[in-house]
Formats: structure tokens, sequence, C-alpha cells
């Protein structure tokens, strides 16, 4: 039967980054590990002695949504800064240096929050071969500051917002910045970190996909033993990506269950069950649940609820789907960090954005195990798996899904007549961003069912119909992203086939909202 999953160490040179609650905390890991270098995540919280015991060649503490200066803040153990190796803080990473180094931090009259300029001041190692000069672009999220520096440190760049926006220590290898380098915003952020892992950790490129593949494979089957597996394929990256990766592992142990929830997107059905039936010689089993789903989500409007109920049926229909197969021990879930992030606090004090049905919405006594392969990982990270594995570029290449399917597309409660309506009107959408050849460029594009009626005209009647919202965005890990800039003529197809195509709307609009402030998806 199943064993303990024991710990499988990476051998090479690793940084490790403590994490404060930030919403960006992997982020800085993803960022740090695309430099070739190993990357892991620890609470904030944890003590020198267990810190030194991960043998780092490099620290970096993470932002967060505390401030130093409450008496409710994460616990830091000062000891940490003396481990010898170095260290960067960011954002609340840079107060925590200053606060416990006898520096002097204040809660600021004005926050500084987005972009900001940040003029470099003096040559450091941090900063080696940025390009395009002193000045650049960076991304700030605070409302502490840094007013007084710690005796032995030095300001190595401004912004407009803070003298001190880049610090370091004259005596230790210790440095701060109190903007992001790890988004996207900020010019030359990825540089930086490259400069603190390669240059002043001198850490070892040794870190791959493909090792993180061996690694997968051997806690799989560590933690799996000579138990049965389940997956829930969604035909989603994430699920296929983890259904093959668990079928490199175990084999025939492994039995995929496909639920046609009703919730899916046109001919969702029949594109997952033409792709692993090959793919996982012939292992995959369809459920029709969707009148089971539809019963279930009847009258509820409540985002998070529909996530829950979602959440629960999927563990239902799985756990009787296992009992008429035989049994099973483990479910396997593409879960991926964004998901966790957002849904509860796994490494240290993150703020709950909203539930994911594969996260937050399971029910507290499952009997399956869960395997969660991709746990860690960003959806770029997985697509590389997946190539790496084999996956064909159209399984590969799909925008991203939400585990709850459509239902979290329709802003009210769900119905089949709603259902079809976004489900054709999202079809429309793929369709031609497709044929205008901007697919691949852009992270997402769906529509959303708005319940708001408007007067519209159609003919010489008038109507009184539905409004379908379309979302297009641009990014690169999810965790931040922009309204994609769709062509006019773009646009207005899309609208025309939506007012024309699917009965009961009468307008669409287009969402130019960026994350931050607002999440990808409406709900």
């Amino acid at each position: 039967m199943a064993h303990s999953p024991e710990q499988h160490e990476f051998e090479g040179d690793r940084i490790v980054v403590l994490d404060f609650g930030a919403q960006y905390s992997q982020l800085i890991a993803r960022r740090i590990r695309e430099q070739g270098v190993y990357c892991e995540i620890q609470p904030g919280t944890i003590d020198a002695e267990s810190l030194r015991a991960r043998k780092p060649v490099g620290i970096v503490l993470s932002g967060g949504p505390s401030s130093v200066l409450d008496a409710a803040a994460p616990h830091f153990d000062r000891a940490v800064l003396d481990l010898g190796c170095p260290v960067l803080g960011i954002c609340y990473g840079l107060q925590l240096l200053a606060h416990h180094l006898g520096g002097l931090v204040e809660t600021a009259d004005d926050r500084e929050y987005g972009r900001a300029l940040l003029k470099i001041e003096r040559d450091d190692p941090l900063f080696a071969d940025l390009e395009g000069g002193v000045e650049r672009v960076t991304w700030m999220s605070h409302g502490d500051r840094v007013l007084r520096l710690p005796e032995s440190f030095e300001a190595l760049a401004t912004s407009n917002g803070s003298p001190f926006a880049a610090v370091r220590d004259r005596d230790r290898p210790i440095w701060g910045v109190q903007f992001h380098p790890e988004v996207v915003h900020t010019d030359g952020g990825t540089a930086m970190l490259r400069n603190f892992a390669l240059g002043i950790c001198r850490a070892r490129a040794s870190w791959s996909m493909d090792s993180f593949i061996e690694d997968a494979i051997a806690r799989i089957r560590e933690q799996v033993g000579d138990g049965r597996v389940i997956c829930g394929l969604s035909g989603g990256v994430d699920s296929s990506v983890a259904a093959t990766l668990v079928h490199q592992a175990v084999g025939d142990q492994l039995t995929c269950i496909f639920v046609d929830n009703g919730l899916l997107r046109a001919n969702e059905r029949e594109e997952v069950e033409q792709l692993f039936d090959k793919v996982l010689d012939h292992q995959l089993v369809t459920v029709d649940a969707r009148d089971r789903f539809l019963s279930e989500l009847a009258g509820i409007e409540d985002p998070e609820r529909k996530r829950k109920t979602i959440g629960r049926v999927f563990i239902e229909v799985f756990q009787e789907e296992a009992d008429r197969l035989g049994g099973a021990d483990f479910l396997v879930q593409g879960t991926l960090y964004p998901d966790v992030i957002e849904s509860v606090s796994v490494k240290g004090q993150s703020v709950t954005i909203k539930t994911h049905h594969n996260v937050g919405g399971l029910p507290d006594e499952m009997r399956l195990e869960l395997v969660e392969p991709l746990r860690e990982l960003f959806k770029d990270e997985v697509r590389e798996v997946g190539r790496k594995l084999g996956l064909p570029e159209s399984a590969i290449g799909r925008h991203p899904f939400p585990g709850p399917g459509l239902a979290v597309r329709i802003i009210a409660d769900v119905t089949a007549a709603r259902l079809e309506a976004v489900r054709a009107a999202d079809a429309i959408v793929t369709q031609e961003i497709r044929r205008a050849g901007l697919y691949d460029q852009m992270w997402q594009g769906f529509a959303v069912f708005l319940p708001i009626q408007t007067v519209g005209v159609m003919g010489d009647e008038r109507t009184y119909d539905n409004v379908i919202a379309v979302r297009c965005v641009t990014s690169v890990d999810a965790m931040t992203a922009d309204w994609a800039r769709l062509p006019d003529e773009v646009l207005a197809s899309i609208s025309s086939r939506i007012i024309n195509e699917v009965k009961g709307i009468n307008r669409v609009v287009y969402d130019i909202s960026s994350k931050p402030p607002a999440t990808i998806e409406w709900e």
C-alpha cells in the first residue's frame, strides 16, 4: 500500500525564499529557477538552525501583507542573518532588515503602489551589466518605508517615494530593495535576481525541468507505492501534464476519469477522449455527470459556494467511480501554485483571494490521498514539462480554463440556457482570435455571461436580452496580467458574431481591467 513520502533532496546549490505571505513569493523562486538555480520556499518563521540544515547558498526575504511595526507580524529569527550566506530582502524583507539591524521603519503618509522610477546612485554587483542606464521603471507595493538605515548600510538607489529604494550592508553580504524585481513590470528585475543568484551567491546553474521530472517521478513512486491511483482529467494543460507525469511514474496503477460535468468548453469531451485514449494506453474512463452538477448548482449565485459545491461533487463522483473500478487510494490533481497561493496560505501568511475547487473546495474528510506533482509550478513551467513528456502542442498550448469551468463565467446561478449561451460565445471568441493569429500571443481569451438585460433593436423589433463580456489578457504567469489590445476589426467581428449567433444576447462589452487590481476570471 501507500508509503509515507520522503523528501527527495536536490543535491545542487539551492537558494531559499523565506515567505512572509507575499502573493509573489513563488514568482521570486521561479525567476531564480529560470537561471538554472534550484530555489525553494520555506516559511518566514523558520528558525536559523533548521534553515542552516537546508544548506542554502543564498536567502531571499519576501514581501508580505504585514507591517514590521505590528505586534502580530510574523516571527523572524534574527540569527538567520548570521548564517553567512548572502541575503536579499524584497519590500517587506528590506523593512525587516532595517527593523532588526538598528534602522528605523515608519508608516508612510504617501503609500507607493505601481510603477515608480528607480535611479541607481552607485555601482554594485546587484546592478552589474544592466542595460538602459541608471534610470529604470520598477514596481512598488508598500505602505511602510525605511526612514533611517542601520549604521553599516548604504543607499544604492532611490525612487521618487523612497531615498532607500535599494541598499546594502558594507560589512556583510546583505542587500535590500524596496521594489519587486520578480514582476515583469520591473525593468531589469530578472537580471538583478540573476546577479544575486549567479554573481553574488555564486550558485551553480544545475536545475532544469529535466531534473524536476526525475525528482517528481521519484516522489510519486515513493508516495504511491503499490496503491491504486485515479486522476480527475479535465483536458486542460494542468491535469493533462499531471496525468501524463503520474502515468510515467506508476503506469497501469493509474486510471484517469474524465467527468463531463456540463461546464466544459465546446467539443471538450470529444477532444479529451481522442487524445488521452492513446496517451494513457486506453486507461481513460468517461463519466457523464452533467445532470448531477446542474442539479447541485441550481439556485447558487455566490462564486465561493459554486466552487465548493463543484469540488465536493467532483470528489463524490471520483470516489463512486473508484469504488466501481475496484477501489483506489490516491487522487491526482493538476493543482498549480497560483491556485494554491490564491486559496490558502501554504508556506507563509498570504491572504486568500478566492477558493479554487481543487484546493480550498475539497471536503474536510476525504478517503483519497492527494497527489499533486505540479503544485509548486507556474503554467509556463508546466507547459515545458508537458513538452518534455511528449504531449502534443495542441494540448499544451491551450489557454487556461478554470477548474469550476463555465460555472464561474456565469455571474449568476447556473442554468442550462446560460451555459449554452456562454459556451457558444466562448467558442466564437476562440475562433476569432485564432483566425486573427493572436491566440498564441495572449494568455487567455474567453466570454463571461452577465445577467444584465439591456434594450436592443434587432430588425424592427425591440429586444431586452443579456450581455456577454469578453476578457482577453496577456501574462507570463497569471500572477499579474494586462488586458489585450485587440484590433478593432477583431473586436467588431467577435461582437457581431456573438449578437447574431448566440440566442438571448444583444450586447457585447470588452473588459479592460488589469491584474491587479482585478483578477483574470470574474469569479
